[in-house]
């Protein structure tokens, strides 16, 4: 069994068990320490995996992390264990305590479900006060498995995962921005976006007149990229883009076929990383099989057409939920278009 493959096992084990943990300790045995086993550490080896490490703060002696992992004789990384019942919210300062008087140069925060790596890129020696990698195992994604593959025994290197937390923070920050400015075009957008083609004077009133068209115009774009890289995914030569009308008459409900179930399970496992998969529900028509949020008819997520095997349509929507349709062949084909249904759910949240 590959990593990959040992990652969701675990992941699933713990959906099992969750709901009998309740305490601190149960959470360490049953789900943290196999945690770092699958990470191929020896928990069980107090030259590299220590429990109750000391991490003293000036005078007040007898601070102690949870866990210190081992290398060469100084820590490398130390770990603040909680108990599964634990938000997290709250130990942050605890944890930038103890990062601050030991060797270590990352420090995981975690509850056996949710994990939150951090590192020093602000400051020297200061942990950050945010997280460069937040990992929930109950929804792990294949760009979180590479990135907690690099915290590996075998294949942690110091160097490289320095360099990669850097890049994870600074692109989390660049995102974040682009989707301020795609909501709300700020002054400095708005001059930067039409300086090239508007010769006056970018005073306030003309940043205002054109604030909107900005806005207009991103949403556009946003929407227009989003439909190539559906077609892109799905397969240009296999796909026929259509204009559609939206149905507007009563429809009665029936009895959930196989390939319904089938699109159902399909798609909340696809959205898992989103939302919570009971949070995705459906409406069965004589038209359509309409996937939703929260039973919200106008929260609609996709409409599928499940005419016959190999020859099957969806209807995404678009930023004004005007449908757009596109066939595939097959219901695994929804897969490569999860980047794109998770956006749509995300206007929702």
């Amino acid at each position: 069994m590959n990593f990959d493959d040992k990652i969701k096992d675990f992941a699933n084990r713990i959906e099992s068990i969750k709901n009998t943990l309740t305490t601190e300790e149960a959470t360490k045995t049953a789900l943290i320490m196999p945690f770092f086993q699958l990470l191929d550490y020896d928990v069980f080896n107090p030259m590299e995996f220590v429990p109750e490490y000391v991490a003293d703060i000036g005078v007040k002696k007898g601070e102690k992390v949870d866990y210190a992992i081992m290398r060469n004789g100084k820590p490398i990384i130390i770990i603040e264990a909680k108990s599964i019942t634990d938000k997290l919210k709250k130990h942050d300062t605890q944890l930038m305590r103890y990062f601050s008087v030991t060797e270590a140069k990352f420090a995981i925060l975690t509850n056996g479900i949710n994990y939150k790596f951090f590192t020093d890129l602000e400051h020297e020696n200061m942990m950050d006060k945010k997280p460069f990698l937040e990992i929930n195992l109950l929804s792990i994604d294949d760009n979180e498995i590479l990135q907690l593959k690099k915290f590996a025994k075998n294949t942690f290197n110091l160097e490289a995962i320095s360099s990669t937390a850097s890049n994870l923070k600074y692109i989390d920050n660049i995102n974040s921005r682009l989707k301020e400015e795609l909501e709300n075009p700020s002054d400095e957008f708005v001059r930067f976006i039409i300086n090239d083609f508007y010769d006056g004077v970018k005073n306030k009133n003309v940043v205002d007149r054109f604030r909107p068209i900005v806005k207009k115009a991103l949403s556009q774009f946003a929407t227009d990229f989003m439909n190539e890289k559906i077609q892109i995914a799905l397969g240009e030569n296999a796909i026929t883009k259509t204009s559609v009308k939206t149905e507007n008459s009563k429809e009665t409900t029936k009895v959930l076929t196989e390939e319904e179930l089938e699109a159902l399970e399909m798609i909340r496992e696809i959205l898992s990383d989103v939302v919570n998969k009971e949070d995705i529900t459906y409406k069965s028509t004589k038209s359509y099989f309409g996937i939703n949020y929260k039973n919200n008819s106008n929260n609609w997520i996709c409409r599928l057409f499940l005419y016959r095997k190999n020859q099957m349509g969806i209807h995404i929507p678009d930023e004004n939920k005007n449908p757009i349709k596109y066939d595939f062949d097959q219901m695994e084909d929804l897969k490569d278009i999860k980047p794109v249904l998770e956006e749509i759910v995300k206007r929702y949240l």
